[in-house]
């Protein structure tokens, strides 16, 4: 129902910062779809923001920090988090690299091959998430799920970064 805490505690507009370019059709493909992800299904509160969502989230890199600008729906300020991305450098790295094999091997690599290099991607993502949420922790409330489709706009922005 229109209102309610639950309608009220989401984002319903993600925008990156306008200097990141364009990146490979791989990396605009995971973009593109964890944006979409994102406002179709999402729990993100602002702590001590209590039901005045829903909110609007820029994300954007300077000098190594990731900062998250979060407004309401009317464009209005809510607050604004920098967060180190020092805990995330070794995870989207590893990520990084893992995320490449895995769409080399997609083109020519056996479905068991591209299996098990998808459980490590998976186990990666999942591990980023976590760190994500902990980062996040007396910030933002998000659920796993959100953390997920932030950590995968995280990777992307550091990629351009």
């Amino acid at each position: 129902m229109p209102g309610t805490d639950q309608n009220r505690a989401r984002l319903v507009d993600v925008e990156l910062d306008e200097t990141i370019g364009r990146s490979t059709p791989d990396v605009e493909h995971e973009r593109a779809v964890a944006i979409f992800d994102l406002i179709e299904e999402n729990s993100f509160r602002p702590v001590n923001d209590e039901g005045c969502g829903p909110y609007r989230l820029k994300l954007s890199l300077a000098e190594s920090r990731l900062i998250l600008a979060v407004k309401r729906e009317n464009d209005s300020d809510v607050v604004t988090h920098i967060l180190s991305l020092t805990p995330f450098r070794r995870i989207v790295k590893d990520y990084y690299m893992i995320c490449e094999s895995y769409y080399e091997a997609i083109r020519s690599s056996t479905p068991s091959q591209i299996e098990a290099i998808d459980m490590g991607r998976r186990g990666l993502h999942n591990e980023g998430s976590q760190t994500l949420m902990d980062r996040l922790s007396g910030k933002i409330d998000v659920d796993f799920d959100t953390a997920r489709r932030l950590f995968t706009l995280v990777c992307v922005l550091h990629w351009r970064g």
